[in-house]
């Protein structure tokens, strides 16, 4: 027990002192995350709306493939993208294996089926009657759907925060992709099970509460925009 309090004692000291190797590690994290989250939302958003409105053969099982992918394990993404990337792969020539653009990659696939499951769900919800009214009007595809994203907005930015979640606390992607070159691709998760792994648990508390605190952080925005969107 003494030995996990003076852990988590340092650990708060580390992060008091503003520990560079421990600033660079968060500065990846959520530089790689928060450009996935963004790329990921630019495809699953409208993918999700142009489902949710159209109706076409294969529809039903195109949305069970997508909740199939809910699921997928990070690994195989990470394995999916390595085969491509690594030398002997078809993108090979780009030299992205081990970069932070291949963490981008792998973390971009693997939240595009969450970011356009909840934009399906949540657009499917609105009300058909304001699609129907904005086209009386006279209104464009583009405004009409973007009275229906407005409408659906609450679940659309549930499903950017539960990306960003996703991907922040991800290890398999980041690890097989990245690499966790020190100072370069090395993010939070995989920081911690290296510090795991040499048996110092110092900056990987640190580190974990750091990300426990990112998460608290996360679900209160998310719960003040809830009560903003109630209002």
């Amino acid at each position: 027990m003494s030995f996990l309090i003076d852990s988590f004692q340092s650990a708060l000291m580390l992060i008091w002192a503003l520990d560079p190797e421990l600033l660079k590690i968060i500065s990846v994290s959520l530089k790689v995350s928060s450009s996935s989250t963004l790329i990921a939302s630019l495809i699953g958003i409208p993918l999700g709306l142009s489902i949710a409105l159209n109706e076409f053969r294969g529809k039903r099982l195109l949305i069970t493939i997508l909740n199939t992918l809910l699921a997928l394990p990070t690994v195989v993404i990470g394995l999916f993208v390595y085969s491509f990337i690594t030398r002997k792969g078809i993108f090979g020539s780009l030299d992205l294996l081990y970069t932070q653009k291949a963490i981008i990659i792998g973390q971009v696939l693997l939240i595009i089926p969450i970011v356009t499951t909840f934009a399906i769900s949540a657009v499917s919800r609105i009300d058909d009657r304001y699609r129907k009214t904005a086209l009386t009007l006279g209104a464009d595809a583009i405004r009409t759907s973007y009275i229906i994203v407005r409408e659906a907005r609450f679940g659309i930015v549930a499903s950017i925060i539960v990306a960003f979640g996703r991907v922040i606390a991800e290890v398999g992607v980041s690890m097989m992709l990245g690499g966790n070159v020190k100072g370069y691709t090395r993010t939070m998760t995989t920081a911690m099970a290296l510090e795991y792994d040499k048996g110092e648990f110092v900056l990987g508390v640190a580190l974990g509460i750091v990300l426990l605190f990112l998460s608290f952080l996360v679900n209160v925005f998310f719960n003040y925009f809830q009560g903003r969107t109630r209002v």
